[in-house]
């Protein structure tokens, strides 16, 4: 709808609006079908208009529509043997998709547009395809076929002597043979062809299907079919905006860095802030160092404006963001909400009391290099070092079990409010946690069955 809000610009947006979502036609075909003479490209758009129920738009049955002088203009230029300028073409094909049976069931446009030119006109017009299947086969194919190629002028279906040859002994008889099909007519088509497609392929990069032509009619078919039958990402992609929750320990700090370092996220560690606005001395740290020095809880109020701040920063905006320390209750979980940063993907990491009070509590601390060691998982590499190492208060058994009791107090209230958020098994190796986070990024998220 925005897509066609800038195309026609209307005076009445809101009205235009109404009138888009009442057509209900968002996913109609809107196709073209290009290829040099000879490649299958109106057979192929044909056997599409049949199988999707969709209507065929030729440059020979634009012209042909009566009572409308646009094609008898378009007419008129052809009998006198000019080519139809690219405006009239452009203004005719809009015309022609302003009627009811295109809009409500689509379109396939055989063959147009053949020079760049036509594709601008059709651009500026604000005819846009979603589909470019464009057909290809050797030169030396493209003649050969073309030689041999028939029509049936009471259905218009298209046969070849030697490839496609109709049993029925009447439709043999009325087959007709087309106009400029000659060997050397050929050769200049498909020279002007090969001049003419180079400039009009860049305008549709991003929604163009290659298909060889030099195969059975059929195998095209179905890679033509299979091509329009697919969606295009969307021009506002999915952006990452990744909530962890979990105890202290489950590893939440180490899963952001990987997402971070994989994927451009932003790794948003909420009390890494907090001591950064202090350390920086900003307007809000000066606010936060006194909450600091007492040893007390920063209010909500203060966290979310910091927090707010960094996550309306533009590599935010830009990259996603994956955000791990807030929130912690249901509470804090509310305002991350009104405030506009909701998540889009939320997970659990469950560890057991025993394996967080293992992971935290042999967590130790040279106080002369900074350097962090697990006396399982790291050890230090000397006695030396390993007699001045000193432990967190924070990491004694005591206050790690204190702050398990509190995340899992509020975790049930968190798993309530986010109701899409996956679970995940955070006691296991590291980085295969990080591949079900992974999965659950990349892939839709699950319906919960209620």
């Amino acid at each position: 709808m925005l897509e066609q809000l800038l195309i026609h610009q209307p005076k009445d947006p809101i009205r235009f609006m109404i009138n888009h979502l009442q057509r209900d036609n968002d996913n109609v075909p809107k196709i073209v079908i290009l290829g040099p003479p000879a490649s299958g490209k109106t057979t192929i758009a044909m056997w599409l208009c049949k199988h999707l129920n969709s209507n065929l738009l030729t440059a020979e049955n634009l012209r042909a529509k009566e009572y409308s002088s646009l094609a008898e203009d378009a007419r008129r230029h052809v009998q006198a043997g000019q080519a139809v300028p690219s405006t009239l073409l452009g203004k005719l094909i809009q015309e022609r998709l302003g009627e009811e049976d295109c809009v409500s069931r689509g379109w396939i446009l055989d063959g147009i547009p053949e020079t760049r030119e036509q594709a601008l006109m059709m651009q500026t017009l604000g005819i846009a395809p979603r589909h470019i299947v464009v057909l290809s086969a050797p030169d030396t194919v493209l003649i050969e076929r073309n030689l041999g190629k028939r029509i049936d002028p009471h259905t218009g279906e298209i046969y070849h002597t030697t490839f496609d040859w109709p049993p029925e002994l009447e439709i043999q008889k009325r087959l007709v043979v087309p106009a400029g099909i000659s060997e050397q007519e050929t050769v200049q088509r498909l020279l002007a062809h090969h001049r003419n497609i180079v400039g009009v392929l860049p305008l549709y990069s991003g929604i163009l299907k290659a298909v060889s032509a030099d195969q059975p009619c059929v195998d095209v078919f179905y890679q033509a079919l299979t091509y329009v039958q697919t969606n295009h990402r969307s021009n506002a992609p999915f952006t990452p905006r990744v909530l962890l929750c979990g105890p202290p320990g489950s590893g939440k700090s180490l899963q952001a860095a990987l997402l971070a370092q994989k994927y451009g996220l932003i790794n948003v560690c909420c009390g890494q802030l907090l001591k950064e606005a202090v350390a920086d001395k900003t307007m809000y740290g000066e606010v936060i160092q006194p909450y600091f020095e007492k040893e007390l809880a920063v209010p909500d109020s203060i966290i979310m404006k910091v927090l707010a701040q960094r996550l309306n920063q533009y590599d935010c905006l830009q990259k996603g963001w994956v955000l791990h320390g807030f929130p912690r209750d249901l509470d804090q979980a509310y305002m991350l909400s009104s405030v506009g940063y909701a998540p889009n993907r939320v997970f659990f990491l469950n560890v057991p009391l025993d394996s967080v009070i293992e992971r935290l509590s042999l967590r130790r601390t040279d106080p002369v290099t900074g350097e962090r060691y697990h006396l399982m998982y790291k050890p230090p590499p000397t006695m030396e070092i390993q007699a001045r190492l000193q432990q967190n208060p924070k990491d004694t058994e005591e206050q790690v079990k204190l702050k398990m009791d509190l995340f899992y107090r509020n975790s049930a209230e968190l798993e309530e409010f986010y109701k899409q958020a996956i679970t995940l098994n955070g006691d296991q190796d590291p980085y295969t946690v990080f591949e079900y986070i992974e999965s659950g990024i990349i892939h839709p998220l699950p319906n919960k069955v209620l």
